[in-house]
């Protein structure tokens, strides 16, 4: 149902876009908003999907809606995009929900949480298994309104000076980590550090920390990691399919005319599909320069895998027995996350693990 409507509000959107925006630059007000975002302007893919949004939407409405985006710091930093929107000291944010965990856990689940859903899955959970529906219900509190807007994939495990070969070497580590992952890393050993997307170079190449993970090759390479760190671990089991949200102030959102609440749904829905497709086109080429350039690629060994899943799992169980709020999404969610594994076990894992074996063979 919360898909169906969704995509409804987004159609219309662009049935709007297309044919009457003659009436709406007659009809309905000039409106211009501020969007605060999370991430820094030298990251085309992240930082860029606003401002897709922002493009779509004054296509849209003849100029009528505006949206001015705006990097983390410009306005406010990329931790504050929470409580801007929320005070409305901003109309509107873009960022990654997990980020404000330390004001509740259950905020994780709008982005990623360790070994939950892959990207499709992901969309699918928001769009069609009740996420949606059951995030909004919870952004209320905070005066929030969420659209999804974005999803990287799948992302890497992150950047280390030394090998990690052995639970043994996560003990004191320093890691640049978002949202539970840095609970779950605390469990094995390691020191999680929360730190600005634009400030990890820096702490990374004085040595301030050990390891730190981003995104993925494309973003990764921009910001420089290969530079200060030769270690390039995968997979980053945190963030099967990390979303990221728009916030909209809630009284913002409800002032707004329908037919602008349509075309606004429409172009996150639009910058939603087309972050992950920019992400799955880029990454490749990326991830063979690091190579050429002497980045060493490591699978993280089976014994951490366990041990963090292990983790996961037990934090989880923890939080849900203290914190109604995230119980409710949690077993939701776990149910949704057990058809999807056997789903994607059926056709699509035997599918991706055929092509895997017949291009090692070339």
């Amino acid at each position: 149902m919360e898909r169906r409507s969704f995509l409804k509000s987004a159609g219309a959107g662009l049935a709007v876009g297309a044919a009457a925006t003659p009436a709406l630059a007659a009809d309905l007000p000039t409106i211009k908003w501020r969007l605060a975002s999370s991430f820094p302007k030298s990251l085309d893919t992240i930082y860029g999907a606003a401002e897709v949004v922002a493009k779509r939407v004054a296509e849209a409405t003849g100029g009528k809606f505006q949206i001015q985006v705006f990097a983390a710091g410009e306005i406010v930093p990329g931790p504050g995009v929470c409580d801007a929107v929320k005070d409305g000291t901003v109309e509107m944010g873009h960022t990654c929900s997990y980020y404000f965990v330390g004001k509740d856990p259950t905020f994780a689940f709008d982005t990623a949480i360790p070994f939950g859903l892959n990207s499709r899955q992901q969309t699918a959970w928001m769009l069609q298994g009740g996420g949606l529906a059951l995030m909004r219900e919870f952004f209320r509190e905070y005066n929030i309104y969420s659209i999804p807007t974005g999803n990287t994939g799948v992302q890497m495990g992150g950047w280390y000076r030394k090998e990690i070969k052995s639970l043994e070497d996560l003990a004191g580590l320093k890691m640049r980590i978002a949202g539970f992952a840095g609970q779950v890393m605390a469990k094995l050993g390691a020191v999680p550090q929360q730190i600005p997307g634009g400030d990890i170079y820096p702490a990374l190449e004085k040595g301030t920390i050990d390891a730190a993970e981003w995104v993925g090759p494309y973003d990764d390479e921009k910001l420089g990691f290969n530079k200060v760190a030769k270690y390039y671990y995968y997979p980053g089991w945190w963030e099967g399919g990390p979303q990221i949200t728009s916030y909209v102030n809630l009284k913002h959102w409800e002032a707004l005319p329908k037919e602008y609440q349509s075309i606004l749904e429409s172009a996150c829905l639009y910058a939603h599909s087309d972050m992950q497709a920019e992400y799955d086109a880029k990454n490749p080429a990326a991830l063979k320069r690091l190579y050429a350039g002497g980045t060493q690629l490591r699978p993280f060994p089976k014994e951490v895998m366990e041990a963090a899943y292990k983790a996961a799992f037990e934090l989880y169980e923890e939080v849900s027995g203290k914190n109604p709020k995230f119980k409710k999404i949690y077993d939701a969610w776990k149910k949704f996350r057990e058809d999807q594994i056997m789903w994607f076990g059926v056709a699509e894992d035997r599918f991706d693990g055929f092509l895997q074996q017949v291009r090692a063979k070339k």
